[in-house]
């Protein structure tokens, strides 16, 4: 695959195009993404799961012609779990929205990082509940309009980051739909990187986020995108200590791969009943 001009048509299941994301939404982006990460890295097909749960950043598993689960909300990286620890060789791959990643889905995202098991995190940031109708969500912040919260939101939002690292991530990044060759790239890493990796990818909603809060259409809200982020440590950050900084926070080796040390104790067990 390596040596063949990348093609976005291998990659996906043509009968359920044109998608049902919104125009200007950021998602496709990270899908596109996601799928050049896939085949510079070489993979086969049958090398890789996609699990997802519900949400416009779900419908990936749905688009995407690799093996595939669409699973219920918030319980993708459950699921995702259970098909790595039955096939470890497989590439898990678990593209999440707000919700599925750190609502419902809050105590699995922290419980998966724990374990530092061998699944690479998408979380797609569009710090709104776009499928359902544009509710607030734990990512959107104080200040923020939405349909639950007509009058502006009070909820402090999580830092997907601080919350991955905290929680034991061994790999974990950050970067945008604008820097969509570094997020490419960052995703090529965490795919290839042995434990749990979460890659944050700030996204944009145009039809309800953006509209609500005044931000713009597609084309403005990645411009922000463009000048409201930095590379991690830029001088940039001396003047303006509020720009929100992209880039791997969290890379480790030297913690134990989940799946590996599970298999120890079956093979350590097997050997006390022989």
């Amino acid at each position: 695959m390596k040596n063949k001009k990348f093609d976005f048509k291998d990659y996906i299941r043509q009968r359920f195009f044109p998608h049902i994301w919104c125009p200007g939404c950021g998602h496709g982006i990270v899908l596109s993404s996601l799928l050049r990460a896939v085949h510079e890295l070489g993979l086969n097909k049958n090398e890789i799961v996609i699990t997802s749960g519900i949400g416009c950043s779900s419908r990936i598993s749905g688009y995407v012609d690799f093996h595939s689960l669409h699973t219920i909300h918030g319980r993708a990286l459950s699921f995702a779990t259970g098909v790595k620890l039955s096939k470890p060789d497989l590439k898990a791959i678990v593209p999440m929205g707000d919700g599925d990643a750190l609502a419902i889905g809050g105590n699995h995202f922290i419980h998966a990082a724990r374990r530092n098991i061998d699944i690479t995190a998408i979380v797609m940031n569009n710090r709104i509940y776009g499928m359902t109708g544009g509710q607030f969500s734990p990512l959107s912040g104080c200040g923020k309009q939405a349909t639950t919260a007509p009058y502006s939101t009070i909820d402090r939002e999580f830092d997907v980051v601080d919350l991955a690292k905290s929680a034991g991530a061994t790999f974990v990044a950050r970067s945008t739909v604008f820097h969509a060759n570094e997020c490419k790239d960052i995703i090529k890493k965490g795919i290839n990187h042995k434990g749990f990796s979460v890659v944050e990818i700030l996204t944009q909603c145009p039809t309800y986020y953006g509209r609500k809060n005044k931000e713009g259409d597609a084309v403005q809200m990645m411009e922000n995108y463009k000048t409201n982020t930095v590379k991690i440590g830029s001088k940039k950050l001396e003047k303006n200590p509020g720009l929100i900084q992209r880039g791997i926070f969290v890379e480790k080796n030297d913690v134990p791969e989940y799946c590996e040390a599970y298999d120890r104790i079956i093979e350590t067990a097997m050997k006390g009943q022989a």
